[in-house]
């Protein structure tokens, strides 16, 4: 019999007069493995789960029933969340061929990673390969990403850090990282505008540029030429070489800094770790705004790179009681290079600034692919203050789910956005109000959410005396399980505007639609709440 949970494979064996079906079960994504498929091989099945292109390397696809993530961007070595990512991740995947090229309309020479197949039929020559048969195609593609940029909610000003893989006006031969040749730095260059046009920021904090000003002037005039209506400026240092810097992009028209030089910390490296305080013109609002870029990965650089976290935290204290800043209000951005559960993150987090990657989508962000394991490395961190002035954060996956043959280096003449670096965009939306007091900080009575209450609460400000608030509930594969309802408060906390919520059969205030997904499974699910502009997500395992 199907539960409703269950991963179901239907097994399909063809005659020119019937069809006989097998239903195959699988209670626990982190059991499932490729021996399920051991008695239908050589016969044709159907997943009744959508399942996802999670590699596509030269057109070498693999696909699982969900995305395979770097364990330490769900839990810290050891925890249940590390292991249970594990896990995952070491079962069930396929590699596939005879896949169809996509067709024109979506508008790409390749599947991409995170593109997914609903019902997929697929003979079966192996424990771990398949031959496609047919499918369905939704979502993640080209074309959507094109239609539209993330959802960041009801924001005035729009922050992007992005890494752009080397931008550098030396070629390689001369002693620059970027291109071969000419021709090549071109594709490149058009291929990183056109990211930047689809992106359109109020203030872009960009990383890897070649030090001095030609890098970061040829961006800004590329811009200013195909944007109009903006008006980018960019600060000028004394810097040059071939050696690699972070800098910040703004349109005068919409923000001012409120100084002439960026402030920097030299820990490590110079000119990779600069923070600036910019006024939006509209409004008179101020926030600090730092982007950096930390030691790249290596057996023995954490270290280092806790140490670069302790640097940029000692800049901001320093920097935001400057008698001409004068602002607490501070988001951090860049390539850390490090994962979300790692030393360096954990400076932030033990000093009370905030993840927002976990908080808008828990373990379901990502903005970098190694080794076939989605991660973000590109960090969005804020503290309390800046976190109640922040509509939405997300990655603009325009980069880590394309196959690598589009980059400008080995591409022919491919310009479009796609591919234009090795990470994705990170995009924040801002709605600056320093008087802004409202927050949803969740906590947990029970990890067993089919048992225990699910606890949590709310605080409003004086003006929204019955808050609307909104909770949902994902796989970790992204599949929604139950749709956004509206959970009805139980009652007052002693604290003054401060409502409470339990989500448990006992409650009477619960929904019929959500007390249907009761009692749940065993397994990881991701909770989101809405509250106002406020979304937070959370990880809940059930054992």
């Amino acid at each position: 019999m199907k539960t409703r949970f269950g991963l179901f494979l239907i097994a399909l064996s063809a005659s020119l007069l019937s069809i006989a079906q097998t239903h195959i079960t699988v209670d626990n994504p982190a059991t499932w493995s490729g021996e399920v498929l051991r008695p239908y091989i050589g016969q044709t099945v159907v997943f009744d789960v959508p399942m996802y292109i999670t590699e596509n390397a030269y057109g070498n696809y693999k696909v699982s029933p969900w995305r395979k993530f770097q364990p330490e961007s769900h839990g810290y070595k050891g925890t249940d969340e590390y292991k249970e990512t594990v896990r995952i991740n070491n079962s069930c995947m396929f590699v596939i061929d005879n896949i169809p090229a996509p067709t024109a309309a979506m508008k790409e020479p390749m599947h991409r990673c995170g593109e997914r197949i609903i019902g997929l039929q697929a003979k079966v020559n192996s424990t771990n390969s398949l031959t496609w048969v047919k499918g369905t195609w939704d979502g993640n593609t080209r074309a959507d990403l094109e239609a539209s940029l993330p959802d960041l909610g009801d924001y005035r000003l729009l922050v992007c850090g992005f890494n752009l893989e080397n931008y550098f006006m030396t070629l390689q031969k001369d002693g620059g990282m970027g291109a071969e040749t000419e021709f090549k730095r071109q594709l490149q260059r058009k291929k990183v505008r056109a990211a930047l046009v689809r992106i359109n920021a109020d203030i872009f904090g960009l990383v890897e540029l070649q030090v001095g000003e030609k890098a970061i002037d040829e961006i800004m005039q590329d811009l200013n030429a195909r944007l109009p209506e903006r008006n980018y400026m960019h600060f000028k240092d004394a810097a040059s070489g071939t050696l690699q810097k972070v800098d910040f992009l703004y349109d005068a028209n919409k923000v001012e800094p409120v100084s002439n030089t960026p402030a920097e910390t030299t820990v490590e490296f110079a000119h990779r770790k600069k923070m600036m305080c910019f006024r939006e013109k509209a409004t008179g609002e101020k926030f600090i705004y730092s982007i950096n870029h930390f030691k790249s990965m290596s057996s023995d650089s954490e270290s280092r790179r806790v140490n670069e976290a302790k640097a940029v935290i000692d800049l901001y204290n320093k920097y935001s009681k400057n008698n001409i800043v004068q602002d607490k209000d501070v988001l951090i951005m860049g390539d850390l290079n490090c994962y979300a559960f790692t030393a360096p993150i954990k400076q932030f987090i033990d000093r009370n600034y905030i993840d927002l990657h976990q908080v808008y989508h828990a373990d379901t962000s990502y903005s970098y692919m190694y080794g076939g394991l989605t991660s973000y490395i590109d960090h969005a961190i804020s503290n309390e203050t800046m976190y109640r002035q922040i509509t939405g954060v997300s990655g603009y996956h325009i980069n880590s789910d394309e196959d690598d043959r589009y980059t400008y280096d080995k591409s022919t003449g491919d310009t479009t956005m796609f591919r234009c670096s090795d990470h994705d965009p990170v995009l924040v939306g801002l709605k600056l109000d320093s008087t802004l007091s409202h927050s949803i900080e969740p906590y947990f009575n029970g990890a067993n959410f089919a048992q225990d209450s699910l606890s949590f609460y709310s605080v409003y400000t004086p003006t929204n005396e019955n808050p609307m608030l909104y909770f949902d509930i994902y796989m970790l594969n992204g599949l929604q399980i139950c749709p956004p309802t509206r959970v009805k408060n139980e009652g007052d906390l002693f604290e003054m505007h401060t409502k409470y919520y339990t989500l448990s059969t006992s409650n009477p205030n619960l929904p019929e639609e959500l007390k249907q997904f009761l009692p749940m499974p065993a397994g990881l699910y991701i909770l989101h709440f809405y509250y106002g502009n406020v979304v937070t997500s959370h990880k809940l395992i059930v054992k």
